[in-house]
């Protein structure tokens, strides 16, 4: 396939994109017919690796540094998107947070849900039609309400996760009078993630507890779900589940 000119490369913005699950899904997004814009909070370096990674197989990539909490910095993004790409052709809100150590209490709402909310806000006018934003989150935060079992200190993200993805549900009926599409891609404990390493610290038993259930996805596993949701057919507003058998039988799927 040859490569695409710029002016008709697909431009997809992956949030939290310099490690994790952001960095594998952006470099599986890499190909000569998408541009992906990898957001970082302050690791240049480690989203500079991943943007090389991308243009080193062969795609394109650039680094667009933004802490999502920060609404200066995000409206500043959103201005340097437009100034140089005039649109944007899929949203991956992959960032999230509230694990962190000395994050104050209200951090994990400010990142999880109103941050969330503003990017995506913020972002509408310059998504096409056809265009589509993906919210990343897990079985934990997804299923949260039907209030199964949770690792010690994941509550607040837990809940603050579930805010966010019914705030922007709030928002499905702008989307689709623009023609944008939203979904929702859930997963169980993801193997490989800092979360896991954060959590086997603070609470080994929930996670062994997960492991009982069945292989845990991968970061691979996920990232290719999450590629997959940017086209695949859906209903605005459908969740797609990956991994955590259990969640799906014994919850009322969404």
């Amino acid at each position: 396939m040859d490569r695409a000119e710029p002016s008709l490369r697909r431009i997809v913005l992956v949030t939290g994109a310099s490690r994790g699950i952001g960095a594998v899904t952006a470099q599986q997004l890499a190909g000569p017919d998408i541009h992906v814009l990898v957001n970082y909070r302050e690791k240049t370096k480690r989203a500079q690796t991943v943007v090389d990674t991308i243009t080193n197989a062969g795609g394109s990539a650039s680094a667009v540094g933004a802490d999502l909490s920060d609404d200066t910095a995000v409206t500043e993004m959103i201005d340097h998107i437009r100034d140089r790409h005039g649109r944007l052709d899929a949203l991956v809100l992959n960032a999230s947070g509230g694990l962190e150590r000395g994050a104050d209490p209200g951090y994990a709402l400010r990142l999880n849900r109103d941050a969330q909310v503003r990017l995506a806000t913020l972002a509408l006018p310059l998504i096409p039609p056809g265009g589509r934003i993906v919210f990343v989150t897990s079985h934990q935060a997804h299923f949260h309400a039907d209030g199964g079992p949770l690792p010690d200190g994941y509550e607040p993200i837990a809940a603050s996760k579930r805010a966010g993805e019914d705030a922007l549900r709030a928002l499905i009926p702008e989307f689709t009078d623009r023609g944008v599409g939203f979904v929702v891609v859930s997963g169980d404990m993801i193997d490989g993630t800092i979360i896991i390493r954060l959590l086997e610290r603070r609470d080994p038993g929930a996670v062994a507890a997960r492991r009982t259930h069945g292989p845990l996805p991968t970061v691979d596993d996920f990232a290719a779900a999450i590629v997959a949701a940017i086209d695949a057919p859906a209903a605005n507003g459908h969740t797609f589940l990956v991994g955590g058998h259990d969640y799906l039988t014994t919850t009322m799927m969404r």
